[in-house]
């Protein structure tokens, strides 16, 4: 009898367990699938305006997913600086082939100016420079000049033509702009000024020529007078090479230089007589000048050695002198000057192209 009613409790047991889980499971399935409603926001009447732009705030899927890299800016490394114009004048230690035009060309200035503000070293001669040489580089095209006693703005606004403001405004002279004091030993630059050059040549020497003093222009002057043959008015390149290898022509350099070999020949650019032969003054080195009889006369410098004395007819083509490096040169090169009727003439306008 026990046995029995303990049976029936533990099967009503079972059967409530059973029907409150599928009550639990009916009441889950009914919420779920009954859609969520919300309470209709108040409208906003601008939002009903078609002028309206309305902004979707909705995330985009794509940044939801998290197996999609980010992006990102990249970290910029350096900035751009605007250019600005230099203002310090600094210290340049000349080197073996070093010339002033190519100096010049290096710091982008005119070579006037590096030749004008550094007058003590130089003298106006840009052969003058040697290796180890200290030049001043000016900031910009003009003079850096030395105040000396006795100068005013305007006196030397007068002497550089240029105008005392130039001087007093630049912002590199860095002057109390309502009271501007020079004391005499100060540097000061001087824009856009400029003054003539002293020139520093072998004068022309003719063929007619009674002679020149070679105490004075060096022991290769010829004495004179010659006579000889005379040059067809054409030229011809002097040496193998038709490069540029220094200095252009330019107020400061009236000829170009010829880059070549030691040794290698050098040649009469046109038919004429040998009027200067040897070693000469001025920073020339070994010079050979040959007058051509019809008011030209070509002059070769820097040379090795002299291949034609003086008073000696000489052909075009014919050897005269061998390239070299002789007297104020920073590295071997043909000085080659073209002179007519006592001036000096640009040799690109007689040379044949190269």
């Amino acid at each position: 009898m026990r046995r029995d009613l303990l049976l029936s409790w533990f099967l009503w047991v079972v059967a409530f367990i059973f029907l409150a889980g599928a009550g639990y499971i009916s009441w889950v399935k009914y919420f779920t699938d009954q859609e969520i409603t919300f309470t209709q926001p108040q409208k906003n009447p601008l939002l009903d305006d078609p002028k309206m732009a309305v902004v979707d705030y909705r995330v985009p899927d794509f940044i939801l997913e998290e197996d999609k890299p980010a992006i990102t800016r990249a970290a910029k490394l350096y900035t751009v600086i605007p250019e600005r114009e230099n203002t310090k004048v600094f210290t340049h230690l000349v080197a073996a082939n070093d010339s002033m035009f190519g100096l010049a060309k290096e710091f982008g200035l005119e070579p006037e100016s590096i030749l004008w503000s550094n007058y003590d070293t130089l003298q106006d001669n840009p052969h003058s420079l040697t290796p180890g040489m200290e030049l001043m580089i000016p900031p910009v095209d003009g003079i850096y000049y030395q105040w000396e006693v006795g100068d005013n703005f305007d006196s030397v606004a007068a002497k550089f033509k240029t105008q005392p403001e130039e001087i007093i405004n630049w912002i590199g002279n860095d002057f109390d702009l309502l009271n501007p004091v020079v004391e005499a030993g100060d540097m000061v630059m001087i824009p856009g000024g400029q003054r003539d050059l002293q020139q520093w040549i072998i004068p022309t020497i003719s063929r007619g020529a009674a002679g020149v003093s070679s105490g004075v222009y060096g022991e290769g002057a010829c004495s004179g007078p010659f006579e000889g043959l005379y040059g067809g008015g054409g030229f011809i390149w002097p040496t193998i090479g038709h490069t540029l290898s220094g200095n252009d022509y330019w107020s400061g350099h009236l000829a170009i230089d010829i880059g070549l070999v030691i040794g290698e020949p050098i040649y009469a650019s046109d038919s004429g007589v040998v009027v200067f032969s040897g070693w000469s003054s001025g920073g020339y080195g070994y010079v050979v000048v040959v007058d051509h009889g019809t008011g030209y006369q070509t002059l070769y410098a820097h040379l090795s050695g002299v291949a034609a004395g003086c008073g000696q007819s000489v052909v075009q083509g014919q050897t005269i002198g061998y390239g070299g490096n002789t007297g104020n040169s920073t590295g071997a090169h043909l000085h080659f000057e073209v002179r007519f009727q006592g001036g000096f003439v640009n040799p690109w306008f007689v040379l044949p192209p190269p």
